[in-house]
């Protein structure tokens, strides 16, 4: 159980510094950084909850179309 919770949580991690370069990240003070981190994870849980694997790739394609996000989401 222990691993598998490691497991899960070191693949967020891994998805949100690649993707979101979120180790760079300016963002230090308050609650800034959970904030973000928390917003973070909501978009990768969104796009998995719809089949995507490839996160990155996702972000591009839902990027060239401000409407995409808000589809993906069930809000028209």
């Amino acid at each position: 159980m222990i691993r598998g919770h490691w497991s899960i949580e070191n693949r967020i991690h891994w998805v949100r510094d690649v993707t979101y370069d979120e180790d760079r990240s300016q963002i230090r003070t308050g609650t800034g950084p959970e904030v973000m981190a928390a917003l973070r994870n909501a978009a990768i849980d969104a796009l998995r909850l719809t089949g995507v694997t490839n996160i990155a790739a996702a972000n591009r394609h839902h990027a060239r179309d401000s409407t995409r996000p808000v589809a993906l989401l069930g809000i028209t």
